[in-house]
């Protein structure tokens, strides 16, 4: 490991447009060929109360109903993947949240629509990682590998 390198976990949602594309598993083996390992995937129906928590940071704004009505469209799959600053290398793997402004080569500029439909959430600090970890995964459902 590197100077300034450390092991992190980061959750990955993978929203309704990848699970109806069929893109949840190349998408994974994007991040598997990037190095990261899994430490826990399942696939999940989420709910208006797991919904309101974990967006509860925009749930005050106008379009706030339509993620919802956006997320809960299809079951998602929650990942958990551990490695070398994971949170900031998930990120730059994905591009930014606007797929419209993701260049070619990201998982969002080649799979992504716009700033909803695209492919999926990652956590965005590490502290957000762990809440959402605890959010989307019980105790005993993340393996170190």
């Amino acid at each position: 490991m590197g100077p300034g390198m450390a092991i992190e976990t980061s959750l990955i949602l993978f929203k309704p447009d990848a699970v109806e594309k069929k893109l949840v598993g190349p998408v994974l083996a994007r991040f598997q060929g990037a190095g990261f390992t899994i430490r826990g995937i399942k696939m999940m129906q989420l709910g208006d109360e797991i919904l309101r928590e974990h967006y509860a940071h925009i749930a005050h704004l106008p379009f706030f109903p339509e993620i919802v009505a956006f997320m809960s469209r299809t079951p998602v799959v929650a990942l958990a993947l551990s490695g070398e600053n994971a949170v900031a290398a998930v990120r730059d793997l994905l591009g930014p949240t606007d797929s419209k402004a993701a260049a070619p080569g990201t998982i969002r500029g080649d799979l992504g629509e716009d700033k909803m439909v695209n492919v999926c959430h990652a956590s965005d600090s590490t502290e957000s990682a762990a809440a959402e970890l605890k959010r989307f995964f019980r105790d005993g459902e993340l393996f170190d590998l």
